[in-house]
């Protein structure tokens, strides 16, 4: 190979931060040179403040760098054309940008989980986020859609403080441990309420369905607030193929509240897919187990849903009230990101890999296979 096609291969290794996609194949290189083994390279951002750009910048050169001949690699920015960006948005969406929620499509995969609870306070968000970033570490495609519009926590959790990068009409999700992330508290300035109804709320939810581009999931995630209210039916409408996980506390008051949630099922037309207990017992320095709240809650929650729903809703899991769990959502590092080997990162992690193994149902879809 001579040194330039050296350094096309080198930059068809260079994922965009945002779409997650080769920046060769979105159309983003623009043009290579080779003079005396000075690389120039043009890359084309899709709009002219991208938030991404230094990474993209740094990324190529060290790409292009590493390859011997290389003396140096100057990267030249400019910006698409809106005919390049709307070739883009077709390559990405389909003839002529096509709208509309993709996860209704006939041939969707994306297992759609809607993360439910009976009241606040019970941990809901951050299992939510420990449950998306351990299945992402598992290789899956995932994102998180923070449907708690009046109380957001999803970016603080993930360290995410970059906003959406807004291509024309579509929204470009920030990116973090290989999870996509959407949310309101990405559109407001500092730590303002939103002060909202219900049809601004529908609306709002599915603008995040429709116009963020998620791209291929294989599983998406759904924060909702706490009871069930708009967003929830809302959930229920715009998603209807969307499964509850339920979150309560070992406490008899939080399950009860609980139940409430899951039996909304039998009016939305959802299945419940799980119970997940959080804030089991809290471990002290001796080795034995503290029950702050109460034991049993999440298991005779899952026996009332069953009997209610008329089919088996399990257990996922029991997870411990840990210190480092709750210091990693202060921090924006969740807990099953890395090395540990606490009990609440292991009990997160399996309840994701249970979740991750269920294969999704393919009755009555199209696979689009032809006889030969």
């Amino acid at each position: 190979m001579t040194l330039l096609e050296q350094v096309d291969a080198a930059l068809a290794t260079v994922i965009d931060p945002e779409l997650r996609k080769p920046i060769t194949e979105l159309g983003m290189v623009a043009g290579t040179d080779v003079v005396d083994g000075a690389v120039t390279v043009e890359v084309l951002l899709t709009i002219a403040g991208c938030p991404l750009r230094g990474t993209i910048t740094r990324d190529v050169e060290t790409a292009v760098g590493r390859l011997p001949g290389v003396s140096s690699v100057d990267v030249r920015l400019s910006v698409m054309t809106q005919q390049q960006r709307d070739r883009l948005k077709e390559q990405l969406r389909g003839p002529g940008g096509r709208k509309g929620i993709p996860f209704n499509d006939e041939g969707s995969l994306t297992r759609i989980y809607a993360v439910a609870s009976g009241k606040g306070g019970v941990g809901k968000s951050s299992v939510t986020v420990n449950l998306a970033v351990a299945m992402a570490a598992q290789g899956l495609r995932v994102g998180i859609v923070d449907a708690d519009v009046y109380g957001f926590s999803v970016p603080s959790l993930l360290g995410i403080t970059q906003p959406p990068t807004r291509v024309d009409e579509m929204i470009l999700p920030p990116v973090a441990y290989d999870v996509k992330v959407i949310s309101i508290g990405m559109f407001i300035a500092g730590n303002q309420p939103v002060a909202w109804r219900g049809p601004m709320l529908h609306r709002a939810l599915e603008q995040f369905l429709s116009d963020v581009h998620f791209g291929d999931l294989d599983v998406l995630f759904l924060d909702l607030p706490p009871g069930t209210g708009d967003i929830a039916i809302s959930v229920a409408q715009l998603l209807p193929s969307s499964e509850l996980l339920v979150v309560t506390t070992p406490q008899t008051a939080a399950a009860d509240v609980a139940e409430r949630a899951g039996t909304l099922a039998n009016q939305t037309g959802q299945k419940v897919s799980g119970v997940i207990e959080n804030m089991s017992w809290l471990e002290l320095p001796g080795g034995e187990r503290m029950e702050l709240f109460g034991k049993g809650g999440g298991l005779a929650l899952t026996g009332r849903l069953t009997e209610a729903l008329g089919y088996p809703v399990p257990l996922l899991g029991s997870v411990p009230l840990e210190i480092a769990l709750r210091e990693g959502g202060d921090s924006g590092e969740p807990i099953v990101d890395g090395t540990s080997e606490s009990a609440a990162a292991q009990e997160l992690r399996q309840i994701a890999g249970t979740l991750a193994r269920r294969p999704r149902d393919l009755g009555g879809r199209r696979l689009n296979i032809t006889p030969t």
